[in-house]
């Protein structure tokens, strides 16, 4: 299953960043974490201090998903015996994330919001670093759906080290997007307009790849594909 669940936990990273409610708020988490601001049609700040307050950011949400990643492996380890339960309850429940973030569901307790951002104060090199807990900890309308279909598939490895595994790859998947968009806005800002465009397809397409996912895990078909792919070197 390792495979398949590397990059679809990268693809997941990459569609959390463009998630509606992420995405269009980039230049204001961009402008408060390096005290830049926006003229001329760009952002006008120093591109150095992007790279390092973008790092601190990404740093800071990478260790609360690795935790959250190494939690639900060492909660799936205590359940080996019980390995296909929780595969079938994680396959219903990633099917259901899928539906609510196409829209063909509404499950109003997933919508829950507790983040807490603030935009009046310049940020500082581990200022940055504690807005990514943040981020992390309660922006779970956005990558909830997608960040707990990660976790699900993490409870299911056979590994401790699998399951962090994939949640670094799944911090990768939305660092490096992060970590582009925020550069090009020192150029222009016009490209978030273009992006924003597409914004609701990729939901879809988020939506779509996790109940394609959900079955996957529910049917046992993961481990037969990624022993395929293993089988004739697809993939590493």
């Amino acid at each position: 299953m390792q495979e398949v669940s590397i990059w679809f936990a990268f693809f997941a990273g990459v569609l959390s960043f463009f998630s509606p409610c992420v995405f269009p708020l980039l230049p204001a988490y961009v402008s408060h974490l390096t005290g830049g601001r926006v003229e001329e049609g760009r952002l006008k700040v120093e591109r150095s201090l992007v790279l390092t307050r973008s790092v601190g950011f990404i740093l800071g949400f990478s260790i609360i998903f690795i935790i959250m990643g190494a939690s639900a492996s060492f909660l799936g380890e205590m359940f080996t015996a019980y390995r296909f339960y929780i595969e079938q309850i994680a396959g219903i429940l990633i099917i259901l994330f899928g539906l609510q973030m196409i829209g063909w569901i509404n499950l109003s307790f997933l919508m829950k919001d507790t983040r807490k951002f603030n935009t009046s104060k310049k940020g500082t090199s581990f200022g940055s670093f504690l807005l990514g807990m943040a981020f992390a900890s309660g922006w779970s309308p956005c990558v909830g759906f997608t960040l707990s279909s990660i976790l699900l598939l993490a409870g299911s490895t056979s590994t401790l080290t699998q399951g962090i595994f994939l949640l670094v790859i799944y911090s990768l998947g939305l660092a490096i997007p992060f970590i582009m968009i925020s550069f090009s806005l020192t150029k222009t800002v016009s490209v978030m307009g273009k992006l924003n465009k597409i914004l609701p397809k990729l939901n879809v397409i988020n939506g779509l790849l996790m109940i394609i996912l959900g079955f996957l895990v529910m049917s046992g078909k993961m481990q037969q594909i990624s022993a395929y792919l293993a089988t004739y070197n697809l993939f590493f």
